[in-house]
């Protein structure tokens, strides 16, 4: 098994979701973050002011999935989450040694899905 991390925009989020779920991909963690990378700080008006912006939204995207889902997993969300400018975020691919289900005691693949 294989834990797959997405930093991707959040208005690109809804395809995002579409695909992996055509993907077969039922269950993922979706948490708010912010973050800077190349795109630096932006600058921002608000009621007149002028203000740095330093950290950009974010979502990342966290699932576990099966080693015969990596590549498709991975291939939807470079389809959908691309936009093609400085920003639209990462994929990171870890190896998960075990999963358990805490309310059954279910020990791997199984107690992903």
């Amino acid at each position: 098994m294989k834990k797959i991390e997405a930093i991707i925009r959040p208005d690109v989020f809804p395809d995002v979701r579409r695909a992996l779920a055509l993907e077969g991909i039922d269950g993922l963690s979706v948490t708010e973050i912010a973050g800077c990378g190349r795109q630096e700080g932006r600058t921002g008006l608000f009621r007149g002011n002028v203000y740095e912006m330093e950290f950009s939204s974010k979502l990342k995207l966290e699932m576990v999935v099966e080693e015969r889902l990596v590549e498709p997993v991975i291939e939807a969300i470079l389809e959908y989450a691309a936009t093609g400018e400085v920003g639209d975020g990462k994929i990171f691919i870890f190896p998960v040694d075990e999963a358990i289900r805490i309310r059954t005691k279910e020990r791997g693949a199984v107690a992903v899905y």
